[in-house]
């Protein structure tokens, strides 16, 4: 009897949140709208025979974008752009804060100086859109099916213009649904649009080994193994994302006025993959983009450098691990920066023990950075190559691994982290209420 009035009162505090219910629903809402805005096709090109070239194209970087599109980029729909654009000029204008001593003092500036470079980000969005809607449109008029049917059935200006506006205008709508996501729902929109791509195309993969096992391919001891390997390599993903170094930092006793500020001890924490998944995004685009070219030129030499650099390859897994490696201490340098860290904390009055304030400071948490990063890459590139050595070696057809298990697994554990403490704050300020009526 107890344990079921504990269930009827957490259903009934469940109920009560109304403001989470609504920032879910809304959230939930807007995905709906990108995903049917996956299946409104742009006009003027046959489905049929892009579909059939899609298949002809597998392990180029065609396929990569087509990932992060959700599917749109195979149909060629209004969203076929994806929310890569975004992404991409948001990157750009990272790397611009470096050198660029204007967007530096921008970055500085707080909310404000956020609001003007994410103000530039859109407008590059916009840009980027453009080159690649028209890029698209020129290339989409030299494809054709394995039948030798044209995948654009009029081509020319008209058909190019109106590609690059419809295609371009797509990737800004789906930037807008990020945002109010961002703003008005729950989790990182950006993050949760491609989330949403990925994850739809999850059951076709589970109803593919099926198909294997009912079919007498993949064996059920095979199949069970690939599901155990699923958990382990889900579970080693969720360690590492949550894995921190925390480099305790006190805080001197400050005296202003009449009230007393520090004198407190808390900790700096410095995730183990700090570079996320743009290190194997960058890395497969760079190697996946000269297969990509070579694919449209009939000559043999250009087609057995495909063979060497295609994703199953060892060369290709190779570079791809010694580039992953690059990017992830390269866009760690870039993002985190240890002597602006190191200048903040000497601000308010605080240090690291043992370690003087300052540039000490910031070698001592660059070095710590360095030896953590390591770790981070070689985590990164496991994941990532796992799926190919499963496959080359033992022919076994794994779908949980590469940047979409790291995007999957990142978002889940951001979304679960926001709704956590979502429910403290909600907790604390009831609490606080109930003390104030109280007294």
């Amino acid at each position: 009897m107890n344990k079921i009035r504990k269930n009827i009162d957490n259903l009934s505090n469940f109920s009560g949140l109304g403001e989470l219910q609504k920032k879910i629903l809304y959230t939930l809402l807007l995905l709906l709208i990108y995903r049917l805005g996956i299946h409104i096709p742009t006009p003027g090109v046959d489905a049929e025979a892009l579909a059939s070239f899609f298949n002809q194209m597998k392990g180029t970087l065609l396929n990569v974008f087509d990932m992060f599109s959700g599917g749109g980029l195979k149909r060629l729909s209004i969203f076929a752009l994806g929310i890569m654009p975004y992404i991409s000029a948001s990157i750009i204008m990272e790397l611009l804060t470096v050198v660029v001593p204007k967007l530096d003092q921008l970055k500085k500036e707080g909310s404000e100086g956020y609001k003007k470079i994410t103000r530039y980000s859109r407008y590059g969005t916009v840009v980027i859109s453009l080159v690649q809607g028209m890029g698209i449109a020129m290339g989409l008029e030299n494809m054709t099916s394995p039948s030798g049917a044209s995948v654009v059935l009029d081509p020319g200006w008209l058909f190019r213009i109106n590609t690059m506006i419809t295609l371009t205008a797509g990737t800004v709508f789906i930037m807008w649904l990020g945002e109010r996501i961002t703003e008005k729902g729950i989790g990182n929109g950006i993050s949760l649009i491609i989330f949403a791509g990925i994850v739809t195309s999850m059951p076709g993969a589970v109803i593919n080994t099926l198909r294997l096992i009912r079919t007498g391919e993949l064996s059920i001891i095979v199949a069970i193994i690939i599901l155990i390997m699923a958990i382990l390599v889900i579970g080693a993903v969720v360690f590492f994302e949550t894995s921190q170094r925390r480099i305790p930092i006190h805080y001197a006793k400050r005296v202003v006025g009449r009230k007393v500020y520090g004198g407190q001890t808390t900790y700096l924490p410095l995730k183990i993959n700090t570079a996320g998944v743009i290190p194997p995004i960058f890395a497969s685009s760079i190697l996946l983009f000269p297969a990509t070219i070579t694919t449209f030129i009939k000559v043999p030499f250009f087609q057995n450098f495909n063979n060497i650099f295609h994703p199953n390859s060892i060369i290709y897994n190779i570079l791809y691990v010694a580039l992953i490696f690059g990017f992830c201490f390269f866009y760690t340098a870039i993002t985190f920066r240890s002597d602006n860290v190191a200048e903040n904390l000497r601000k308010y009055g605080g240090f690291v023990p043992g370690i003087r304030p300052g540039k000490k400071t910031a070698e001592y948490i660059d070095t710590i950075l360095t030896r953590i990063t390591l770790w981070g890459a070689l985590y990164v590139s496991a994941v990532c190559v796992l799926p190919v050595i499963l496959l080359m070696q033992f022919n076994i057809p794994f779908y949980f691994g590469g940047t979409s298990l790291l995007i999957v697994v990142g978002v889940a554990i951001d979304i679960m982290q926001r709704v956590e403490s979502y429910l403290i704050n909600r907790n604390y300020d009831s609490l606080l209420r109930k003390g104030r009526k109280g007294l």
